[in-house]
């Protein structure tokens, strides 16, 4: 399994705008994607600003270039998320998952 990550910047007045755009587009395109195996979104306080650090999870690298495309270290940063957003990584990591956990149980 492959793990990508990303990292995103919002003001503090626009960063819920942004986690609801999380929560519903890209959570909803990613379910459609294959191989696609989950994704989790990171927040915290960054100074002035929230430091979003979105991580998707993928069954294989072409499973990520169904994706991302042919230039998968390319970050995919919808029109939506670049109005919320104040700056973001244009390029991603990815990683083999080494061990898989339990799963998380939200609360």
């Amino acid at each position: 399994m492959i793990a990508r990550t990303w990292r995103g910047w919002a003001s503090a007045s626009s960063a819920d705008e942004y986690q609801q755009h999380y929560e519903t587009e890209v959570v909803e395109h990613l379910q459609q994607v294959p191989g696609f195996r989950g994704a989790r979104l990171l927040r915290r306080h960054d100074g002035d600003e929230v430091l979003f650090t979105s991580i998707t999870f993928f069954a294989s690298m072409d499973d990520v270039r169904a994706f991302a495309g042919e230039k998968p270290e390319q970050a995919v940063v919808a029109q939506a998320a670049r109005r919320a957003l104040t700056r973001w990584d244009e390029h991603v990591t990815h990683d083999e998952v080494a061990v898989t956990g339990p799963a998380i149980q939200q609360e």
